[in-house]
């Protein structure tokens, strides 16, 4: 059987670096100047066939110091009333477009990208909300440009080489699937994290990452129900969901702003179990044992700091005129936001973009 999430490219080429150029080259603007913007920009610039050519921010001096800092030739801020995202929007020589902002501005930011033009790669989560993702869906198929929600952990070799033994058969039926991933965020009214105007809490910023195990191993599930801690500004400090699914295997994740966790994946089969080592969302190995015998341990390294691969697909599909990754398809974004929907009503968060 083959597994619910489709194999990259790369891992069916006989060159799988992710930084060797698949065509011509594209020029990127990445839309703010935050921690994952710095993380993907170190990674961008690995790839022989993309070059950094500008970034926005709210102000200049903050553009220009991240352009200094990463190598894009150009910085945008905000002048006089038109905003840094939109004066790079403006800029014809951009193919391809980072948003990297925190969730509830995914929207807008992503809509302006699309009417101006723009392929785009928007950090995860795709929107605030399932109506939200359904829009920007629409308008990117109707003008032909690439949208896809850049949850990188698709495309790790280790993550799909995991969902490839839970497709094999080697672990027999696969009966039920754990994943956890938490920290202790330092609680800040204003910080992304926790602020409900940005569409804060655990659910939208880490719950893609445990979900992402169950959707590779057993696809989405038909029955969700979910638990959490709710704090006093009405955001989710941490959730617990339990999936289920008609054929009966049961799915138990664990997202937490509030407590760390051993973040350990298991896929549990009649035959036997693979584990994650290493943090879920990029594990360093799997440990597979069948039956009582020896575990058995595969070992992965990863190019950069692993946003390569999910860069290469990116870039590879604009190339060849794609407007969405198989591996990461924009249905499974929205059926995702719904899922997040629904597990939101349960815990009774609710965001001011969801009243727009």
């Amino acid at each position: 059987m083959s597994a619910p999430i489709a194999k990259p490219w790369l891992s069916s080429q006989s060159d799988q670096d992710p930084r060797s150029a698949t065509g011509n080259t594209l020029k990127w603007g990445v839309v703010a100047t935050g921690g994952i913007a710095r993380s993907v920009s170190e990674d961008l610039a690995l790839l022989a066939d993309a070059e950094l050519y500008a970034v926005s921010s709210r102000g200049q001096e903050t553009a220009d110091n991240f352009a200094a800092a990463y190598g894009f030739a150009k910085g945008y801020g905000d002048d006089g009333g038109v905003h840094g995202y939109q004066r790079l929007l403006a800029d014809d020589s951009i193919d391809v477009v980072y948003v990297a902002t925190p969730h509830a501005q995914h929207h807008q930011i992503v809509l302006a990208a699309l009417n101006a033009g723009k392929h785009v790669l928007c950090e995860k989560a795709l929107t605030i909300n399932a109506r939200e993702a359904s829009e920007l869906i629409d308008v990117a198929r109707k003008k032909n440009l690439f949208l896809m929600e850049a949850i990188w952990s698709r495309f790790l070799p280790a993550m799909q080489r995991a969902f490839d033994i839970a497709a094999s058969g080697e672990l027999g039926d696969v009966h039920w699937v754990s994943a956890d991933l938490g920290f202790p965020a330092p609680y800040s009214p204003t910080s992304r994290l926790w602020a409900r105007q940005d569409g804060g809490g655990a659910l939208l910023d880490i719950s893609v990452y445990p979900l992402l195990w169950a959707l590779g191993t057993l696809g989405f599930p038909q029955t969700v129900s979910a638990t959490g801690v709710v704090n006093d500004d009405g955001v989710d400090a941490q959730n617990a969901m339990t999936l289920g699914y008609n054929h009966g295997a049961q799915v138990q994740l664990t997202s937490s702003l509030l407590a760390h966790g051993p973040r350990i994946a298991t896929v549990a089969g009649s035959l036997g179990y693979l584990q994650s080592v290493g943090s879920i969302n990029n594990p360093s190995e799997l440990l597979v044992r069948i039956g009582r015998g020896e575990p058995r341990r595969e070992v992965f390294d990863v190019v950069g700091r692993g946003y390569t691969y999910e860069l290469r697909e990116v870039t590879r599909c604009i190339q060849q005129g794609l407007v969405e990754s198989p591996v990461m398809p924009l249905e499974d974004s929205l059926n995702t936001m719904r899922l997040f929907d629904g597990v939101r009503a349960q815990l009774g968060v609710s965001y001011p973009n969801d009243a727009h």
